[in-house]
């Protein structure tokens, strides 16, 4: 399978993807935002069963370039979305 680019805009919509690519996937494009200075990230995991919710609310305090991370509100997904404050690069 061909890999796909995905716009690296400070929003990050984990619909599209299997469950076992979250965590490289949300890890990469958290470094790529940082590293494009986008410091405040808004990754979509939907509502449902919240599984994915889960996963990344356990990756995101593993993470040192992570600052703070809480669930969007209601405007912004709700809890289907979490917003995501990371450290400006070094």
């Amino acid at each position: 399978m061909e890999p796909v680019e995905y716009p690296v805009d400070g929003e990050l919509d984990l619909h599209q993807f299997r469950p076992q690519e979250i965590k490289d996937l949300v890890t990469n494009y958290l470094a790529l935002c940082q590293k494009k200075d986008i410091l405040k990230v808004r990754v979509v995991h939907g509502k449902g069963m919240g599984t994915l919710r889960t996963t990344v609310h356990a990756l995101l305090p593993k993470l040192s370039i992570v600052k703070d991370f809480h669930l969007a509100e209601e405007g912004a997904g709700g809890w289907g979305a979490t917003w995501v404050y990371l450290n400006p690069a070094e």
